[in-house]
């Protein structure tokens, strides 16, 4: 099984093959079914009058095959493309379908609240954008969801029973599973499982379809002119039949591949939280709620591999979606007497979780530079580490600015201060501009938040941007445009870009681009670090200009690096043709490397940057920058 980030979406990738061709196969069969069925009821077959056997002969007329690709493709493959379409559009159209409620920062509700403290805890800790998190009103059973095709397009959907039933420490394993869902890459395959069965149910659907109209219509009768409307019938009840079939083994792939998936997920909730009990005792809740994980929505069959728990009730252990219950709980707690609680009642919203004394604050130093070695181990997978600095991050952040970043108003103005500059002529050149171009409000906005943002530490920036990152989202499209152009405005007003000017502007420039393309992936294209050379050249050059303080500094800082990445003469470019927006472009490119080509790259950018034994705030926030810009999350760098 795999083992870290970069495996587990080779593993992912490999998957999503395997299910095309399967679902190849099952239209093949589908075809070669329709075309008995059409044979049957059409006339095409005939008995030998000696022996009585049915002449076969005919499913071979090429005729009568085309008639029967051409229907089965425009169904199946009209079906799957329309769902696929549909579900394009981003993990809210599943949240939606499925009665889910966006819930939005800044709620009287405590037990919303809490919830979304939860998953902007578990997003800050795993190095991945906050989800939209979705309420399902009207669920009362214990589950949940995680719906997209990236991290950058994830959703997060939470029953009420879930927010209402679990403690806190519940509630972060599940969130922590659901979470490892979308690192793992499993949402994409699990969007591509709902579109290929969708379009293999919709064959069961117009076999029923036709059922119900030739019995309405009185096909069942012998017509007037003497004909018979058997043979409709018989193609409806066919198809019925052969949509059936085909939703069986359907089926069977989709549970088979949920299954696994399932207890990997587990495990790595365990690994992300260290507090097994958590996710034991959400299970064993399920286990004695009387609705237990059920989903009522009529949905809810087409997506009951997305959830946390078994959603939808009546399923043999062939079809079931998930491990047997008893036997997930007991590889969290090999104690458990098999005994689950009666009763479950509703809970109050836990206290923030305690957190360990402030620390790790440091980014300079042989120290530094070996904590910030393990950063590229840590992608895709946060520790209780991370999980307690984030929590600790969002605890010692001033309240007005997390409130500010939370809210979609002043989210905006919470950008525009970390880029007012601190030189008094350029600051005043800033706020005019911003007071002629801002929305209305949104300067005065500024100005009120201003002093708070001085006082912010370097390290905790970047992590208020993330914060912010949800709110922002939410801006119409007019609006968004103008904030584009009001951050590219501000960063520009001294003549030059420092590293977290850059950081931050790639962080929102991605996370738009994400927006806007529906959080497709980039495909495959490099397989090699060979095949990316001349884009590692510029990266390691410029990444050594930024960290060193002289010429020989830099050359041995790139040497360095392409040591690490196994590139021989290669030689570090002159500052003049590398820097931070060449490095705009490089890293589009790089974004198409397979995985482990990646964690190679980063594996260069890490010994560039620590070269000097002696790594910057400014340049943690760089390599996060670049790793993000690559679809490679990477959880906050701690350093002892």
């Amino acid at each position: 099984m795999a083992t870290d980030f970069f495996q587990r979406q080779d593993v992912a990738r490999r998957s999503t093959t395997r299910l095309i061709v399967l679902f190849v196969l099952a239209v093949i069969a589908i075809v070669l079914s329709i075309e008995v069925l059409l044979a049957a009821t059409m006339g095409y077959l005939s008995r030998n009058p000696d022996t009585g056997a049915i002449d076969w002969t005919a499913v071979t007329d090429l005729r009568l095959f085309l008639v029967a690709a051409a229907g089965t493709l425009i169904i199946v493959g009209g079906g799957s493309l329309y769902k696929m379409a549909e579900l394009r559009a981003g993990g809210h159209v599943v949240a939606e379908q499925l009665g889910g409620r966006l819930l939005t920062s800044g709620t009287a509700d405590v037990t919303e609240q809490q919830l979304l403290n939860v998953v902007e805890e578990m997003a800050l800790a795993s190095g991945t954008p906050t989800p939209p998190v979705y309420l399902m009103d009207r669920e009362e059973g214990i589950n949940a969801f995680a719906a997209g095709f990236s991290p950058n397009d994830a959703v997060i959907g939470v029953t009420r029973g879930t927010a209402t039933r679990l403690s806190r420490d519940e509630l972060q394993g599940v969130i922590a599973h659901e979470f490892s869902h979308i690192l793992n890459g499993d949402m994409r395959l699990n969007l591509r499982l709902m579109g290929l069965l969708h379009g293999i149910l919709i064959i069961g659907m117009l076999g029923y379809f036709v059922l119900r109209m030739s019995f309405y219509t009185g096909g069942g009768r012998r017509s007037r002119d003497g004909k018979d409307g058997l043979p409709i019938i018989a193609i409806g009840a066919g198809l019925a039949v052969i949509g059936f079939a085909g939703t069986f083994f359907g089926n069977l792939i989709k549970a088979a591949v949920s299954r696994q998936r399932e207890f990997l997920a587990d495990a790595s909730a365990v690994q992300f939280t260290r507090h097994p009990e958590g996710i034991a005792g959400a299970l064993k809740k399920i286990g004695g709620f009387v609705k237990g994980a059920s989903i009522e929505n009529p949905n809810a069959p087409l997506a009951s591999h997305m959830f946390f728990g078994e959603a939808t009730s009546g399923f043999t252990s062939l079809f079931a979606t998930h491990p047997p219950l008893a036997e997930r709980i007991r590889r969290l707690d090999p104690s458990w007497d098999g005994e689950f609680p009666e009763g479950v009642a509703r809970v109050a919203p836990g206290a923030a979780p305690r957190v360990a004394a402030a620390g790790a604050s440091g980014f300079a130093g042989a120290s530094a530079a070996a904590g910030f070695g393990g950063a590229v181990a840590s992608i895709g997978q946060p520790g209780p580490a991370h999980v307690d600095y984030a929590a600790r991050l969002i605890e010692s952040l001033p309240p007005v600015l997390v409130a500010s970043a939370r809210e979609t108003y002043s989210a905006r103005a919470v950008i525009y201060g970390l880029l007012l500059d601190s030189q008094p002529a350029i600051r005043q050149r800033q706020l005019a501009y911003l007071k002629a171009e801002a929305d209305r409000g949104v300067f005065e906005e500024t100005l009120r938040l201003s002093p708070s943002l001085e006082q912010l530490e370097a390290k905790m920036r970047l992590p208020l941007l993330e914060i912010a990152l949800p709110a922002l989202r939410a801006l119409i499209k007019t609006q968004r445009d103008a904030f584009e152009r009001n951050v590219v405005v501000l960063i520009e007003a001294d003549s030059r870009i420092d590293l977290f000017e850059w950081s931050l502007h790639r962080i929102l420039a991605r996370d738009v681009e994400a927006m806007l393309s529906r959080g497709r992936p980039a495909r495959v294209k490099f397989q090699s670090v060979e095949s990316v050379r001349p884009q590692c050249e510029l990266l390691m050059s410029t990444l050594a200009y930024v960290g060193q303080r002289d010429a020989g500094s830099a050359t041995y800082a790139f040497e360095q690096a392409m040591a690490a990445l196994g590139l021989s003469g290669a030689r570090i470019m002159t500052p003049e043709d590398c820097g931070l927006a060449e490095l705009d472009d490089v890293l589009g490119a790089l974004d198409q490397a397979s995985p482990q080509v990646k964690r190679t790259l980063l594996g260069g950018a890490v010994a560039c940057i620590a070269a000097d034994r002696d790594v910057t705030a400014a340049e943690a926030e760089l390599l996060r920058a670049v790793s993000a810009s690559i679809s490679c999350p990477m959880p906050p760098i701690l350093f002892d």
